[in-house]
């Protein structure tokens, strides 16, 4: 039997169209065995089919071009380190593919909650006590991408010796979000004073007593939007006026598991300074539920909805994936820590 096959036999084979084969060695992925060149016609190797066959799949699952050319290349060298370097591609790649798939399931997690006219997700009045921190703080420009999150985290860590006392935390101007431009302080709970050495950018800070409606957010961030409407329509049904300042803490993060279904985020809309304040200290002076209002699209705008794919995706300052700490994901996923 000849292995030299017809562009049409080996179409039969490899169930690739004709035209799929002819577009395939225009870009250089499938290169015909032969190619008379008195005709033009295109002849193929049996051992083509494997190959044919690898690049269809690797198409389907979006694998760019370039990273697909040197992909064949590796597999097609004798040398392991090559063939290394080309599995290396693939890993790569099925990560992005599994990261996509779970933006993709929490995001219809997040879309039937938002369908759902039982949803509600428990909001509560209450006092976060005063605290000495460290803080970072910044004003974040238009065009500033979310890298600063993760040199001010990185600056912190820098000054605190040890595992913080307490979760790390930030406070963030309404504008940062409306606008996508707005005053940061990024902060690690420490007592006063930072040690000698410590970056200039990071400072002593007393955070005051201070009234907010908060709810924790549990998992990652991804759906952070949804708790975001839940604390600004408790507060705007409850005539709890807004200060300028959001506040985030993340109580469970990146640092403490590697898994992101167990990551835990208070979410405190911190009222203005004549806003009903809660009984004590700490202590919880309304427990309710926040709905949804009735039509979609009419709930409050979470961090960043107005700048970027991160910030479309609801990704806040403190959990973009361009910070390792993932705590401000695009290795999109900051958890704040």
């Amino acid at each position: 039997m000849t292995e030299r096959l017809t562009i049409g036999e080996f179409s039969r084979i490899t169930h690739l169209s004709i035209r799929a084969l002819r577009r395939y060695h225009e870009q250089e992925l499938l290169v015909p065995a032969e190619v008379d060149p008195a005709t033009g016609y295109r002849y193929y190797a049996l051992g083509q089919v494997r190959p044919a066959l690898t690049i269809r799949r690797f198409r389907e699952l979006d694998l760019p071009l370039a990273d697909l050319r040197r992909y064949l290349q590796a597999e097609g060298a004798d040398e392991t380190p090559s063939r290394g370097a080309g599995q290396e591609i693939v890993a790569t790649h099925l990560r992005r593919l599994e990261d996509r798939l779970g933006r993709t399931q929490r995001a219809v997690r997040a879309l039937r909650e938002i369908l759902d006219p039982d949803t509600e997700r428990m909001v509560g009045l209450e006092t976060l006590p005063p605290r000495h921190v460290l803080a970072v703080s910044l004003d974040v420009s238009a065009d500033a991408d979310l890298s600063w999150y993760g040199r001010a985290m990185n600056d912190l860590d820098s000054a605190v010796t040890g595992r913080p006392v307490a979760p790390p935390g930030g406070r963030y101007a309404h504008s940062l979000f409306t606008e996508g431009h707005g005053h940061a302080t990024v902060y690690l709970p420490a007592e006063p004073p930072a040690p000698p050495g410590a970056p200039d950018t990071v400072r002593e800070l007393r955070l005051p007593r201070r009234a907010a409606a908060v709810a924790t957010h549990p998992g990652p961030h991804d759906d952070l939007d949804l708790t975001y409407a839940a604390v600004g329509t408790y507060a705007a049904q409850n005539g709890l006026r807004p200060g300028p300042l959001v506040e985030e803490i993340y109580l469970v993060g990146p640092r403490d598991t590697d898994e992101p279904e167990r990551w835990r985020t208070l979410v405190a809309w911190l009222l203005a300074p004549g806003s009903p304040s809660p009984p004590g200290q700490g202590q919880v002076a309304e427990r309710g539920a926040g709905r949804f209002p009735d039509r979609p699209g009419h709930y409050v705008r979470s961090p960043g909805q107005s700048r970027g794919r991160s910030q479309e995706a609801g990704v806040s300052p403190a959990r973009s994936r361009h910070c390792d700490r993932a705590g401000p994901t695009d290795r999109a996923r900051k958890s704040g820590h």
